[in-house]
């Protein structure tokens, strides 16, 4: 167990106009600071001004959003499965940045029709490996999400959705201590990033 609070990131992925993200975020993210462990910063994509462009400079925008993944022990990505794969704003964001995902584990909370958002899943573990980020195996998925949550934003298979919850931050905790002390562990920090 960690002696001091872990920093959880939880990325809202989708900016689409009527997502159904925002809910599911929330959801999580009420889940996961219920967790002593836990300190969670919910970073909604459709909140901040990312640029379009890829760039060498940073932008102020960009900087802010760079430290708080920077400060983050471990993220979850909130993602829905848009024509098989995760949405184009969630992947600039992600390549905006790149030692900040560095050594931090990264959990995913899924959502879509049948397949429950895990095609997305699938494909964000390559793209987060070669940021040299671990991804942990287990995933929290909504099958058919619209239809799965009730007026006030809780899934109508609670005990469900939260034991699975409980899984992923079980293994994401344990991973997110470990790594953290391994981060700042001084005869590890030579490693250079290849680009």
């Amino acid at each position: 167990m960690p002696t001091t609070r872990l920093q959880l990131a939880v990325i809202v992925g989708s900016t689409r106009e009527g997502r159904f993200g925002d809910t599911v975020a929330r959801w999580f993210a009420t889940r996961a600071a219920s967790r002593s462990e836990l300190l969670v910063d919910v970073i909604d994509l459709a909140e901040l001004d990312l640029p379009a462009v890829l760039s060498d400079h940073h932008t102020p925008e960009v900087q802010a959003y760079a430290e708080r993944i920077e400060r983050a022990d471990a993220i979850v990505v909130v993602t829905p499965e848009y024509n098989h794969s995760f949405p184009a704003p969630l992947k600039q964001a992600i390549d905006l940045l790149r030692t900040p995902w560095a050594r931090k584990p990264v959990g995913f909370v899924a959502y879509g029709g049948l397949s429950g958002g895990l095609r997305a899943v699938e494909h964000l573990r390559l793209v987060f490996a070669e940021l040299y980020a671990t991804t942990v195996r287990e995933t929290v998925s909504f099958h058919g999400a619209a239809y799965v949550f009730d007026d006030a934003g809780d899934p109508l298979d609670t005990p469900a959705a939260s034991a699975a919850t409980k899984k992923m931050l079980d293994e994401l905790i344990w991973w997110a201590s470990a790594l953290r002390t391994a981060r700042h562990a001084p005869d590890l920090d030579d490693i250079s990033w290849a680009e």
